[in-house]
């Protein structure tokens, strides 16, 4: 720890012409104590650093002076490629190679480029989890994975209660959520958080040259968003109705849903299901019609005819429970009033 420590000081002053021990300390973490020490060892063991006093004053290392420390190792130089999700490099315990690799690419710039590190981040940044994801630790299961697909290793692991031994390929980060990559005589994939327990194995293995793991993800997830689409819808759209489609229709329906389109607005949508495709059809409002299931062209009707009558005995100014001008009352259990006695909207028994 403390070896890493002394190269990120040389790095640092390298990289930068000069800190103060306050700047170090804040850089490295440790306190200023700690960085006089480290300092101290390093001129001990022959590094050319000197104190320089004054208002500008701090620690330089003598003009000229150049480490030979700034050669990226394999692991280094893979975790500098995911600088850009911290989070999912500290999950995976690879923060602290990713730092140290990114000090050695600054060291190794030309002067004139020592900032493109600065600008890149403020100009740039992914962040992958999906809103509102909780403050859950990563799953125990994560580290260990990382480091047998770094090294290409085997390992045993614990799945749903039972036990595979398979080659671990990549880690995938999807919207908060890690899944394990890898081949037991297929490519499976394996939600990481449900692998109860990883022994990691001596053997190696070798990869298969012509696995992409950006494309097999690509496949795998469109065939996943397909297989949920269980069943299908007819309706007819006006022309505003199929422009609206696109915001409307999941993703993996929609190429074939456009294709369906026929001269008079009628389509075949798939669906997840029918209470799915309740929610989708309100959001067209009046641009679409259910023509099947009948099942689902109930349910629309049903909460037209409810939402029509909320809205015209608001245009009369009636009240719940008061005459309404075509002679039925607000509120009295019957389905056009849409309204229960205490003025909340109350679900409408299913038309058979």
């Amino acid at each position: 720890m403390r070896a890493s420590r002394l190269m990120s000081v040389i790095l640092l002053l390298q990289g930068r012409g000069g800190m103060t021990a306050a700047e170090l300390a804040q850089e490295l973490e440790v306190s200023e104590r700690t960085v006089h020490r480290d300092v101290l060892a390093l001129a001990e063991a022959g590094v050319p650093v000197y104190a320089d006093r004054g208002r500008r004053g701090g620690y330089r290392l003598l003009e000229g002076y150049r480490t030979r420390l700034t050669g990226l190792d394999r692991a280094e130089a893979e975790a500098l490629f995911l600088s850009g999700v911290p989070g999912a490099l500290r999950e995976m315990g690879l923060q602290d190679v990713a730092a140290t690799a990114r000090l050695k690419a600054a060291a190794a710039l030309s002067p004139g480029l020592r900032d493109a590190p600065s600008t890149a981040a403020q100009r740039f940044h992914l962040d992958a989890p999906g809103w509102f994801a909780g403050d859950d630790p990563p799953p125990a299961a994560l580290a260990p994975l990382a480091r047998a697909v770094w090294s290409d290793r085997m390992v045993s692991l614990v799945y749903k209660g039972r036990q595979r031994v398979v080659r671990p390929y990549g880690l995938v980060l999807k919207a908060g959520v890690w899944y394990l990559v890898a081949h037991t005589g297929d490519f499976l994939t394996f939600r990481v958080d449900r692998v109860e327990e990883v022994t990691s194995r001596d053997e190696g293995f070798e990869r298969d040259p012509d696995f992409d793991l950006a494309v097999y993800w690509q496949r795998q997830s469109a065939r996943f968003a397909r297989s949920l689409l269980r069943d299908t819808v007819t309706l007819r759209l006006t022309p505003a109705g199929v422009r609206m489609l696109r915001y409307i229709a999941d993703p993996a329906a929609l190429e074939d849903a456009l294709r369906s389109v026929r001269e008079d607005g009628t389509i075949e949508l798939a669906v997840e299901s029918v209470q799915v495709a309740f929610t989708q059809v309100l959001r067209f409002g009046a641009e679409a019609e259910v023509l099947a299931p009948p099942e689902l062209r109930a349910m629309v009707g049903a909460t037209a005819a409810r939402m029509a009558a909320l809205y015209d005995h608001r245009a009369h100014g009636a009240r719940p429970g008061e005459a309404h001008p075509d002679g039925g009352r607000l509120g009295d259990g019957q389905v056009d009033g849409g309204q229960s006695g205490d003025g909340r909207l109350r679900p409408a028994p299913a038309q058979r």
